[in-house]
């Protein structure tokens, strides 16, 4: 189902001249949970790698079943907005998000790595249906030439979800007694060694039971709030029956797709990584559970920059805020890879408020323009998020071949690209002029 609106000045269409601040708080809980359980696999990536004696490679598996998930179900989810619309579309989504939690139940008691990763891959489609449907649903609470910060701001929760996810895990999923050293586990016998797994893995039980029902809280209680029908109705996932314009008509979304694949790609890298890099005794030589908050100061990082982003977007133009921060990014990553100690340390965590703008500043770069293509948008770029799924497991394979810090050469790769879309993004023009009144 469309929904009406007029175009403004630069041909765009907004909703309002206002931001709907009463919508604007429904949809930031949302953003919070997916936030605090996208990061718990930082805490998972380490702590099933001890377990199950993986490699960095093996390990990054955790994150290709996740993020694999957003490429399959994006555009099933961007279907099932247009037809059903936002409200619907989150609730499902956090309803399957509560599904996938409790197969970690099963997981856990057979120490079972594939079904781990399946639950991840339930879980993570119904973050999908989220992503899909609320990154658009709040650039659309407002005038568009706030949209920006309007989603930096709603990053900002997500990052909260971030930054207290490496806290409750470390406290939670490691606390389990140390895990035994890899040549003390090929001792055991098979059963042993399967009685010691699920011990070791018992540990994510109480976690994931606790947010299976908190996501159902929050859906039933999503379902009993009454928005406006306009909010519940997204726009026409098909071509413009004006222009006939199709969505591949659009370079620059095009663009921001790959900045989406790079930019989450190089953020879950160094997250995934990190409390592994942590340990190395020419970084910090930390042990799991110490490494664990010093992630949260790397997507605390994100938080904070997130806060101030929301300001500065309202007052600099996103390209060149967007192009700055990936710069610097692009320096802190090529300082710790090739120094050590403190100095490799904090300037890898430091990366995390660098990242802070970026994946909201690229996702509204790449909506402008689109009108009622706008659903088949996000879907595309949501689909790009599956860089999470396969620069991390790159990362990792480099890490197994040359080591963990000599790996970090590719995010830099990564933050370049993303700093020549920013500053690119500043001369931008228009694609189509603004449609005459008697056309909408």
């Amino acid at each position: 189902m469309a929904f009406s609106a007029s175009p403004n000045t630069n041909g765009s269409f907004s909703l309002q001249n206002r931001t709907d601040y009463r919508a604007m708080g429904i949809a930031c809980a949302l953003f919070f949970m997916w936030g605090f359980l996208t990061c718990l696999n930082d805490i998972l990536i380490p702590h099933l790698k001890s377990i199950f004696d993986l490699t960095y490679a093996q390990a990054m598996l955790v994150q290709v079943a996740f993020f694999t998930s957003y490429v399959v179900f994006a555009l099933p989810a961007g279907k099932l907005v247009e037809l059903r619309g936002y409200k619907s579309t989150m609730v499902t989504g956090l309803m399957v998000m509560a599904v996938g939690a409790l197969l970690f139940l099963p997981a856990s008691s057979l120490a079972s790595f594939p079904l781990f990763l399946g639950g991840l891959i339930v879980l993570a489609a119904g973050i999908t249906a989220l992503q899909v449907a609320a990154n658009p649903y709040v650039a659309s609470l407002g005038p568009e030439e706030t949209s920006s910060s309007r989603l930096n701001f709603a990053q900002a929760l997500n990052s909260l979800g971030t930054t207290v996810a490496p806290l409750v895990g470390g406290a939670l999923i490691l606390s389990a007694e140390e895990a035994m050293a890899p040549e003390k586990l090929q001792a055991l016998s098979a059963g042993a060694l399967q009685t010691y797994r699920a011990a070791q893995a018992s540990s994510v039980r109480l976690p994931y039971i606790v947010i299976a029902a908190a996501l159902v809280v929050l859906a039933v209680a999503l379902l009993l709030i009454k928005l406006p029908s306009s909010r519940n109705n997204t726009v026409d996932y098909r071509p413009n029956p004006l222009t006939h314009e199709s969505i591949f008509q659009h370079p620059w979304l095009m663009a921001a797709a790959v900045g989406i694949f790079v930019y989450v790609g190089a953020e879950v890298s160094i997250g995934s990584l990190l409390v592994s890099y942590l340990e190395l005794p020419q970084i910090a030589g930390f042990t799991a559970r110490e490494a664990a908050h010093y992630v949260s100061y790397y997507w605390g990082g994100a938080l904070v920059g997130r806060l101030i982003g929301a300001a500065v977007l309202q007052r600099i133009r996103t390209g060149y805020v967007l192009g700055a921060c990936a710069l610097a990014a692009v320096v802190m990553v090529a300082i710790s890879l090739t120094s050590h100690g403190n100095v490799a340390m904090w300037t890898l965590i430091a990366v995390g408020l660098c990242n802070s703008v970026m994946f909201p500043s690229i996702f509204a770069l790449g909506l402008v323009d689109l009108g009622e293509l706008t659903s088949m948008g996000s879907s595309v770029m949501v689909m790009a998020i599956v860089g999470g799924a396969i620069i991390p497991y790159l990362v990792g394979k480099l890490a197994d071949a040359n080591g963990l810090q000599h790996a970090l050469f590719l995010p830099v790769l990564c933050y370049l690209f993303i700093a020549a879309f920013g500053f690119a993004s500043v001369r931008r023009k228009p694609l189509f002029p603004a449609l005459p009144p008697e056309m909408v």
